[in-house]
């Protein structure tokens, strides 16, 4: 019976038990594949409580994506609109407008909480 992990102990033995189903050739709706589910939702919630990854720097997650994209910093200033604000913006400069925030998002894809962290 599955149930709320409470300990790194118990979080070990779930990690355990997720490797193991992943090495099966699980059929949909089964109930390993129910079991595979649930422990992943039960691993996830545990991880966010104590496991805590922080948000990236607005700045730094601009230039990742750009590299994860393969647009260069010439691309970024059409987003942006003006070279110049996007070596402000990149230097740290000029912070983000709202504007800038939706066209990033929309554009880049980073989730608009990454970007509207002080910096």
């Amino acid at each position: 019976m599955l149930k709320p992990i409470k300990s790194d102990e118990q979080y070990e033995d779930a990690l355990e038990r997720v490797y193991m189903l992943m090495q099966k050739n699980i059929k949909p709706n089964s109930k390993e594949s129910d079991e595979l589910e649930i422990l992943s939702i039960l691993i996830k919630e545990y991880e966010n409580e104590h496991y805590r990854i922080a948000k990236p720097n607005p700045i730094e997650a601009i230039k990742f994506r750009l590299e994860q994209m393969n647009m260069s910093e010439a691309q970024l200033s059409e987003i942006l609109g003006y070279r110049s604000r996007k070596s402000e913006v990149l230097s740290g400069k000029r912070k983000l407008s709202l504007s800038m925030i939706r066209k990033l998002t929309e554009t880049l894809h980073i989730p608009a909480e990454v970007l509207i962290q002080a910096y």
